[in-house]
């Protein structure tokens, strides 16, 4: 059997709607897994099996204190899922935003 080196794509990984939420709690700081479950109506362990996605997908990073595990947005990687949300903004979706601020104020 040989070893596999998987690679979690940022934009598949942050897609899933409880892992968006994750981000945007993060984003406010450093939290634990505990702090962070009692924003959610699945368990502790489902959010830790999603962190533990963000973090493989280079979005969060994680760090050990006593007991509890600390999370925290990676700045890199936010950016890299950034640059590959940015290749999906065209000049087509421009004229398309543009055409809907138009049709607005008629």
């Amino acid at each position: 059997m040989a070893n596999v080196l998987t690679m979690f794509d940022p934009l598949e990984v942050a897609a899933e709607p409880n892992r968006r939420r994750l981000l945007q709690l993060l984003a406010g700081g450093e939290r634990t897994v505990t702090d962070l479950a009692g924003d959610f109506t699945v368990s502790r362990s489902a959010i830790s099996q999603h962190l533990l996605l963000l973090e493989q997908a280079g979005l969060v990073t994680a760090r050990k204190e006593g007991r509890n595990r600390f999370y925290a947005v990676n700045p890199a990687g936010m950016s890299e899922l950034r640059q590959l949300f940015e290749q999906f903004w065209t000049s087509e979706l421009d004229q398309l935003v543009a055409d809907a601020n138009n049709y607005r104020r008629t």
